[in-house]
C-alpha cells in the first residue's frame, strides 16, 4: 500500500494533514513523525514512499536542514512543505534542498489538499534561477551522514561530541569532515559552517 509521511511536531496539524491526505488520496497508508530523527526513520523503514509532508520547524531540524537532509534520503520521493514560515522568504528557499512545493499552515484546507494533489501528480513548483546558486547545489548533494555532521559543526561541537550524537566513531566523524568539506570545497569547519549559511542557518561565533 502507498505510503505517506506526515511529518509535523503539533499533533493537532498531523490530525489536520491526515485529514487532508485522506481527503485527496483516501486509501493510503499514513505515517506520522513528530521530530526530524522520526521522519528519518520512517523514510528508511516505508518501501512504498509516495510523498512527505514536512514542517520546517521541527525537533532535530535547523533552517532547512530537515529539506535537505530528507531529500538526501529518499531523493525520488516528493517533499511538500506545509509550514508557517514566511512563504516569500521560504518559497525559493526550500525547493532549492529539494521540495516540490510550499504551502503555508493558514491556508485553506482546500488549498493544502490541492497542494498535495499536485505533488502525488509529480508537480513541482517553478524554481527561481537566483536561487540555484553554486553552494546550496553542493550542501544538497551531502550524504544524510555528512549533513548530520555539519549540523553539529554549526552547533559548535567538537569531533568527538558530534560522535557520541551520532553513536559513531570519532574517526568516522573525521571520514565525513573530510568529504564534507572537498564537496563544499572549503578548508575548514569555520569555511564549512559560512558555507551552510545555505541551509537558512545562522553562523554564530
Amino acid at each position: 500500500m502507498t505510503t505517506i509521511l506526515v511529518a509535523d511536531d503539533h499533533p493537532l496539524f498531523r490530525q489536520a494533514l491526515t485529514l487532508a491526505v485522506t481527503q485527496v488520496r483516501p486509501d493510503v497508508h499514513i505515517v506520522e513523525a513528530g521530530s526530524l530523527d522520526r521522519a528519518v526513520t520512517a523514510v528508511r523503514e516505508a518501501s512504498d514512499l509516495a510523498l512527505i509532508l514536512l514542517d520546517l520547524n521541527m525537533p532535530g531540524a535547523v533552517g532547512y536542514s530537515g529539506v535537505a537532509l530528507l531529500h538526501a534520503e529518499a531523493p525520488d520521493v516528493p517533499i511538500l512543505v506545509v509550514s508557517g514560515a514566511d512563504r516569500a522568504a521560504a518559497f525559493g528557499q526550500v525547493a532549492r534542498f529539494g521540495a516540490v512545493g510550499f504551502v503555508g499552515k493558514d491556508a485553506p484546507l482546500e488549498q493544502i489538499e490541492s497542494a498535495i494533489a499536485a505533488a502525488l501528480n509529480g508537480d513541482r513548483m517553478p524554481a527561481d534561477a537566483d536561487h540555484q546558486d553554486d553552494i546550496a547545489a553542493r550542501v544538497a548533494a551531502l550524504t544524510p551522514m555528512q549533513l548530520r555532521v555539519l549540523i553539529g559543526v554549526l552547533a559548535g561541537r567538537l569531533n568527538k561530541q558530534i560522535a557520541h550524537d551520532l553513536g559513531i566513531a570519532e574517526a568516522t566523524v573525521k571520514v565525513h569532515m573530510t568529504a564534507l568539506l572537498r564537496k563544499l570545497d572549503v578548508g575548514n569547519r569555520t569555511q564549512a559552517a559560512v558555507a551552510a549559511g545555505a541551509l537558512g542557518l545562522e553562523v554564530t561565533g
